[in-house]
């Protein structure tokens, strides 16, 4: 179990699922389709820095993922008026 979360493959695992579950949106979704899936990005980015960090990436490829997913964020929380 271990060796699953150095290697990073745990990460591969659910952004797998995560994929799985946007294309299922896509098929059956047709309204909404653009925000269903800004609100899957953040968390897509939030696992791509976890798994740079767990793979011991440079510490600025961690902060690029975390970067770019705030922005998505704020946007998914001002389409849902939460902000």
């Amino acid at each position: 179990m271990s060796a699953l979360f150095a290697s990073g493959r745990v990460v591969d695992i659910i952004l797998a699922v995560i994929a799985v579950e946007a294309l299922w949106l896509i098929l059956t979704t047709r309204r909404q389709l653009f925000d269903r899936l800004l609100s899957l990005l953040p968390g897509v980015l939030l696992l791509l820095a976890l798994r740079a960090a767990l793979t011991g990436a440079d510490w600025r490829l961690v902060a690029l993922w975390l970067t770019l997913s705030f922005p998505l964020h704020l946007a998914d929380l001002l389409r849902r008026g939460r902000l």
